[in-house]
């Protein structure tokens, strides 16, 4: 088990791929907090876990409440006296070209995908500093290297995810904490039906799939649940400031 022992954070742990890297990190030995907006989906998760033989606990914390993600991860800390691994994942997407997109939900995307991610780091940082070591994975995108169409939204936010995942790497890594971004393509989640909808529907998706990506398929989120072991366990233990793209290769077309 390579994170034995290990206190992890994950947001957005109620689904998905965060739901996934939760999973696979209780499996390598991590107790996992696992935090969602949602209790039941939360509890899910960690029921999932325990059930073959993991450690997990569910928060349900919005992530852009300040006070109440300062007071879960202050707790986590009171608890089991170190955060090990921080893995932001909460995120939305949000639909639509410049002159479309609704002002409110631009609002909600940047606080959620960016500022929030921005606050659980500032948070878990002093103790990373003091432990002199941790690991951060901001989730960026394929679309934060990437035009999107029609998702300003989306797409802003998920490039500001890498610059910020850059600046934290270099100004942290003489502290031993190393910072890098995930930045997944297609994934098979329900995460993606507003993207769905605006392409007209899952055939239609799917078919565009096939088009731009060399591999022609959605990832699983178990495939990218493998790579976010990596990121967070001592095999990236060389790796900091980078942005690792998981997309079947639409970024190379």
């Amino acid at each position: 088990m390579i994170l034995r022992d290990r206190v992890a954070i994950v947001t957005g742990a109620g689904s998905g791929i965060g739901q996934a890297g939760a999973a696979i990190m209780a499996r390598e030995g991590a107790h996992v907090v696992a935090i969602d907006r949602s209790r039941d989906a939360g509890e899910a998760t960690v029921a999932a876990i325990v059930a073959k033989g993991g450690s997990a606990e569910a928060l349900a914390i919005d992530v852009t409440d300040d006070a109440a993600l300062s007071d879960g991860i202050a707790d986590v800390l009171r608890r089991h006296g170190r955060i090990d691994i921080l893995h932001n994942h909460a995120g939305a997407q949000v639909a639509g070209t410049l002159e479309e997109v609704d002002v409110a939900g631009f609002d909600r995307s940047w606080s959620l995908n960016v500022r929030a991610h921005f606050m659980a780091a500032r948070l878990v940082m002093p103790s990373m500093k003091a432990a002199g070591r941790g690991v951060i994975v901001n989730t960026s995108s394929s679309s934060g290297v990437l035009y999107d169409r029609e998702m300003i939204a989306y797409t802003t936010t998920k490039h500001a995810v890498i610059a910020m995942t850059r600046q934290m790497a270099g100004d942290y890594a003489k502290y031993g904490v190393r910072v890098n971004a995930l930045c997944p393509g297609w994934v098979d989640t329900p995460f993606n039906e507003p993207f769905i909808k605006q392409m007209g529907g899952r055939r239609a998706i799917e078919a565009y799939i096939r088009e731009k990506v060399p591999l022609g398929r959605w990832a699983s989120v178990d495939e990218i649940a493998e790579s976010i072991l990596f990121l967070v366990s001592d095999r990236s233990s060389y790796m900091t400031g980078q942005i690792l793209v998981v997309d079947g290769g639409e970024t190379v077309v």
